[in-house]
C-alpha cells in the first residue's frame, strides 16, 4: 500500500477477533484450579467488529483484565493491531530528533526503574517492532508518532535511529490507533486511561474515544468524572499508580470530594519530605489512606472533667489524635492547654 490518504475503514478492517464461544452449562462454580471453560471476553470489540454494537445483556469492561488469560489475549490482539497497521509496509529507520511524540499525550511521567528494565532490553535484543508514525502535519521534516512512544525514547537514550513505519493518518486515525494499541498493551494505567480520555473530549466525539480506548460508554463515564473530580496537581503527585484499577480510583475522587477538606488533606500528604520517594502505587495509597483518616462522619468524643462538664473533644484516627477545645466557652483553659502542651511533653520524655 502506498503512502496516500487511508480511510479509517481501510486502517482498521479486520482487526476483530473471531466470535467467542459461549460458556459451557455448569460451569459457574467450577474451582479456580481446574480448567475453566473459554468465556466471552470481557473487553470491548475492537474497532470493525459486528460485536461493537452495544449489548445489554453484557457486562461492562469491569476489572480491565485481572487474569492472566486475559493479559495473554491482550498482548495477542496487541501484536494484531501492529501487524495489521504495518502490513505491506517499508521498515524504516528514522533519526529519534525528527520524530514528535503524539499530539494527545497518553502517559505520565515513567517509573525509572520500569523504564531502565525496558531500556536495557531494546540494548540487549534490539528494536524488535518498529514504530508508527505520520508525516508531522505541520513540520515537513518531522513526524509523529501514533504508537512506540517508549521504543521512541529508549531509542533517544541509547543514540539509535528508531525503527518506523510511516503512514498518513488522520488526526481521527492516529488517536484510535494510539489509544488501541497501548490498551491491548496494558502499558497505561488507570489512570493514564483517564487522563487520555480526557484530552481526547477537548477535540473528539466520544464514539471516537471509545474506540480508542475500548471501552463502553459506561466506563468512559466513569473515566470522566474521575478525571473531574481529583484535582490535577494530585493526579500528578501520585503519578501513573500502575495496580491500581477503576475502583480504587472512582472511590478516590468520591472521597475527594465528599468533604471540602479532603483535598486539602491529600496535597498535605502530597508535600511530606518523603512523599516522592515512594513508588506511585505506594503514593497513591498514602492519599487514599489519609482520605479514610479525615472521614468526616466520624464523630469527635467528648472529655469530661470530675463534675462532668464538657471541657474539650478527642478526633481519633490512624495517623493522628486532634484535640479540640471551644475557645469561646473556655479562654482560659484553651490559653492554659497551648501554655503547658511543652510541658507536658516534657514530662512524657522523663517518663519513658
Amino acid at each position: 500500500m502506498g503512502e496516500g490518504g487511508v480511510s479509517r475503514k481501510q486502517i482498521f478492517a479486520n482487526l476483530a477477533p473471531p466470535p467467542a464461544e459461549p460458556p459451557a452449562e455448569g460451569s459457574s462454580g467450577a474451582p479456580q484450579e481446574s480448567p475453566a471453560p473459554r468465556r466471552p471476553s470481557r473487553m470491548r470489540p475492537l474497532i470493525g467488529s459486528p460485536d461493537l454494537i452495544d449489548d445489554g445483556s453484557r457486562s461492562p469492561v469491569g476489572a480491565l483484565g485481572q487474569s492472566l488469560g486475559e493479559i495473554s489475549e491482550r498482548s495477542r490482539r496487541a501484536e494484531e493491531i501492529e501487524k495489521k497497521l504495518t502490513a505491506g509496509q517499508t521498515i524504516v529507520e528514522l533519526d529519534p530528533g525528527s520524530v514528535e511524540p503524539s499530539f494527545v499525550p497518553d502517559r505520565m511521567p515513567a517509573d525509572d526503574e520500569t523504564f531502565r528494565g525496558f531500556l536495557e532490553s531494546i540494548r540487549r535484543e534490539g528494536q524488535q517492532v518498529p514504530i508508527l508514525v505520520r508525516p508531522h502535519p505541520e513540520n515537513r521534516e518531522k513526524y509523529q508518532v501514533a504508537f512506540g512512544h517508549r521504543r521512541l525514547r529508549a531509542a533517544h537514550d541509547l543514540g539509535i535511529p528508531v525503527k518506523a513505519i510511516v503512514r498518513s493518518l488522520t488526526d481521527q486515525e492516529l488517536v484510535v490507533a494510539q489509544g488501541q494499541e497501548n490498551n491491548e498493551r496494558r502499558d497505561l494505567s488507570y489512570i493514564e486511561k483517564v487522563r487520555f480520555a480526557q484530552r481526547l473530549e477537548q477535540k473528539f466525539s466520544r464514539d471516537v474515544i471509545m474506540s480508542a480506548l475500548s471501552v463502553y460508554k459506561s466506563d468512559l463515564s466513569n473515566m470522566l468524572s474521575v478525571a473531574t473530580k481529583i484535582p490535577a496537581d494530585i493526579i500528578d503527585a501520585i503519578g501513573p499508580a500502575h495496580g491500581i484499577g477503576r475502583r480504587s480510583w472512582i472511590a478516590l475522587a468520591d472521597g475527594l470530594v465528599s468533604s471540602e477538606h479532603s483535598a486539602q488533606r491529600a496535597r498535605e500528604i502530597a508535600n511530606q519530605a518523603d512523599f516522592a520517594s515512594r513508588t506511585s502505587k505506594e503514593r497513591f495509597e498514602a492519599v487514599a489512606q489519609s482520605l479514610k483518616d479525615t472521614n468526616p462522619g466520624r464523630e469527635a468524643s467528648p472529655v469530661l472533667s470530675a463534675s462532668g462538664a464538657e471541657i474539650g473533644r478527642i478526633l481519633e484516627t490512624q495517623q493522628k489524635v486532634t484535640l479540640t477545645v471551644d475557645r469561646r466557652a473556655s479562654p482560659e483553659f484553651a490559653e492554659f492547654v497551648i501554655r503547658e502542651l511543652p510541658r507536658l511533653f516534657d514530662d512524657h520524655l522523663k517518663r519513658r
